[in-house]
């Protein structure tokens, strides 16, 4: 995108029917570390990348507990993140004192989708540069949205946000059919490998990956590195078992070559924008 004379400011709108701030603070979140969602019955887990400014610092925190039944993965500004992440929390505060029960995952989401649909409506502001996965559970099962700085949320049944998330939303594509009955572990599973995906030939260790679950009789809470250490080692115990997986894989490409070449124009598309921003 370039600047013209229709983004100055968030109230002014293009011949085009746009709002160019709007889809600018969009571009933000993809160009954030990787963060995925995905969800169960019963379950759900939150996963994303630790992305560095150097060797010499720590990374920027990217998971937040919201309370016991919710938490929140984010990709974009972090520091919009952080302050939103601090808003839900006090709402879920207020809710149970005001009623003595937890705030429901959906008016959460939809006080949280308010609150940046503002932003899109005042000339003296600017949108939040931040995407959220949400992650929660209430008395009608676990929930997984995705907010969006435009104002707009979508609930998911599995999601990839950030950086390079595009190879991560395939892997979880052709997994949909499975998350429904899956277990805690095979959740796990399954977001380690499109924690993977989003990598792009790095190796996945803990200390750049973290995830966090929320569960019927689990609250909200991150794993720490060791444990995720252990589950990253059975992955690869089970990736060399699956050779006539990936042996398939050719004869498809061979059948299908238009897939092939679009699938590699957005993966160009995705190094285009792939940089992680910490701030």
């Amino acid at each position: 995108m370039f600047r013209n004379q229709y983004d100055t400011d968030v109230t002014t709108w293009s011949p085009a029917g746009r709002l160019f701030q709007v889809e600018y603070a969009m571009e933000a979140v993809k160009q954030g570390s990787a963060a995925i969602g995905l969800r169960s019955k019963t379950h759900v887990v939150l996963a994303c990348v630790n992305k560095a400014n150097s060797e010499l610092s720590s990374h920027q925190k990217k998971i937040f507990k919201v309370d016991n039944h919710i938490g929140v993965a984010i990709a974009g500004l972090t520091a919009d993140g952080r302050v939103l992440s601090r808003y839900m929390r006090s709402e879920c505060i207020n809710y149970n004192y005001t009623y003595e029960s937890p705030l429901p995952v959906g008016r959460l989401v939809v006080q949280l989708a308010d609150k940046a649909q503002v932003c899109t409506q005042r000339s003296w502001k600017r949108p939040y540069g931040v995407g959220l996965l949400v992650a929660g559970l209430d008395e009608s099962g676990a929930h997984l949205y995705y907010n969006c700085p435009s104002g707009n949320y979508f609930e998911y049944q599995a999601f990839a946000i950030g950086s390079r998330s595009q190879a991560a939303k395939t892997y979880l594509e052709r997994r949909f059919d499975n998350f429904m009955g899956s277990s805690r572990e095979d959740l796990i599973k399954d977001a380690l490998i499109a924690t993977r995906e989003s990598l792009q030939g790095e190796k996945l260790r803990s200390s750049v990956c973290t995830i966090a679950v929320v569960g019927d009789g689990e609250p909200f809470h991150i794993l720490d590195q060791e444990t995720v250490q252990q589950l990253i080692d059975t992955f690869e115990i089970v990736k060399e078992d699956e050779p006539p997986a990936e042996e398939a894989q050719p004869a498809t490409e061979q059948d299908a070559p238009t897939d092939q070449a679009s699938g590699a124009d957005q993966g160009a598309a995705g190094d285009q924008g792939g940089s992680p921003m910490e701030i």
